[in-house]
């Protein structure tokens, strides 16, 4: 682990993040794990796939 990963906690440690850049980060977490969610039970669309099957 690089050293000035240490430097970053001890920075968010004495100034940690807003409760609205909290809230952010956390909504589109649970975006991203909506949209794997559903391609996962409904699969891709064709319609969206660049290249045709062949």
């Amino acid at each position: 682990m690089n050293p000035i990963w240490f430097v970053r906690m001890a920075q968010w440690a004495r100034n940690p993040p807003s409760w609205g850049r909290v809230k952010l980060v956390l909504g589109v977490i649970l975006l991203c794990f909506a949209l794997f969610g559903i391609e996962w039970l409904w699969g891709w669309p064709d319609w969206l796939t660049v290249n045709g099957k062949p």
